[in-house]
């Protein structure tokens, strides 16, 4: 058992370690200059080894940007809301805890800087909103308009995640950051909960 554990983590070391290499070279010399073997050879691992870990470059720039909101829905606790499940997760994301800063504003800019990148983020968050939509019709029942429950959802992690980065990379601090950012999930899953009514304006 110990073994076991002693190899994960040896596993995840070299995943992160490749992974922070990548990024690294990717933030120097931009993403389409860096070459596969030459991450390979930076980090120190045989490029067999890397793909293990990562099966394409475009992996390796994009790691950690997906989010699987499917598995959390999936994983919901018995007589748990979907969205509940949801409002707990960003809650606890925005909540104290150790966040790269300066690798994530790294990572944003190799991104940016890359149509072929950006392209694969829309990607991907094209495919988690299928896959969201298929686990909250499984857990709601066919007659739940999942795709369009689904749609609405993606669009607010969509949006509270913009803000949250675009508030550390004009120098807000984190602790400042996160502190906007989970008042801005309570709020933003207030109104997919309950829906524009519910916010009282000026005008009302």
């Amino acid at each position: 058992m110990m073994m076991a554990g002693l190899r994960e983590r040896k596993k995840e070391e070299t995943r992160r370690r490749i992974s922070e290499v990548a990024l690294r070279l990717f933030d120097e010399r931009g993403y389409d200059a860096v070459t596969v073997n030459e991450i390979a050879e930076a980090a120190g691992v045989a490029k067999v080894t890397l793909f293990n870990y990562f099966p394409t470059k475009e992996c390796l720039a994009l790691d950690g940007v997906a989010d699987d909101t499917a598995a959390i829905v999936a994983g919901c606790a018995e007589g748990q809301a979907p969205l509940d499940a949801l409002r707990a997760h960003y809650r606890a994301m925005a909540g104290p805890g150790e966040v790269d800063v300066e690798g994530l504003l790294a990572r944003i800019r190799v991104i940016s800087a890359s149509p072929a990148l950006l392209a694969g983020v829309y990607q991907t968050h094209a495919g988690q909103r299928y896959e969201l939509a298929a686990a909250l019709q499984d857990a709601l029942g066919d007659a739940a308009p999942a795709q369009l429950m689904a749609a609405q959802i993606a669009a607010v992690i969509t949006t509270l995640q913009e803000a949250f980065f675009q508030r550390l990379s004009t120098g807000v601090p984190l602790e400042e950051a996160g502190r906007l950012l989970g008042e801005e999930v309570e709020l933003a899953f207030d109104l997919l909960e309950h829906g524009f009514i519910s916010i009282k304006g000026e005008k009302s």
